[in-house]
């Protein structure tokens, strides 16, 4: 009798286990893992670099892919301002969203898609990390 009982409980418990897991896939909890993945509306201070049809913004802690859109046509314009050179970095503080859908063309992890342009600014030559090659 102890035995049944035993094995009851064992069969009981291993299907309220199953019953959670399948449980913890419902609609709410997918779309709530899915928010995770795009972050809306944070702001982020770093330098841009725009070259050859590649974007990408570097911050303190990230290097983030950005999305070609309206808005990065718009801050390569006035990031063109503050270049001496091409492939000259410049600061920039942008809002936007990240992602890290997979894309054909930009590999990064995390993907930027900018929504407001808040302020651009040369690199002081303190801050311009960037290695010249050639004289």
């Amino acid at each position: 009798m102890k035995k049944a009982i035993l094995i009851l409980s064992i069969i009981a418990l291993s299907v309220s286990c199953k019953n959670k897991t399948d449980q913890e896939k419902t609609p709410e909890t997918e779309l709530s893992s899915q928010a995770k993945e795009v972050e809306a509306n944070k702001l982020f201070k770093g330098e841009f670099v725009y070259y050859n049809g590649a974007a990408v913004l570097q911050t303190t802690s990230e290097i983030y892919g950005v999305l070609l859109s309206d808005k990065l046509d718009e801050l390569q314009k006035l990031a063109e301002k503050h270049k001496k050179a091409p492939t000259d970095m410049v600061l920039v503080e942008l809002k936007g969203k990240v992602t890290q859908q997979k894309h054909e063309t930009i590999l990064w992890d995390n993907k930027l898609e900018i929504e407001e342009i808040i302020a651009v600014m040369p690199v002081t030559q303190d801050e311009n990390n960037t290695i010249k090659l050639g004289s």
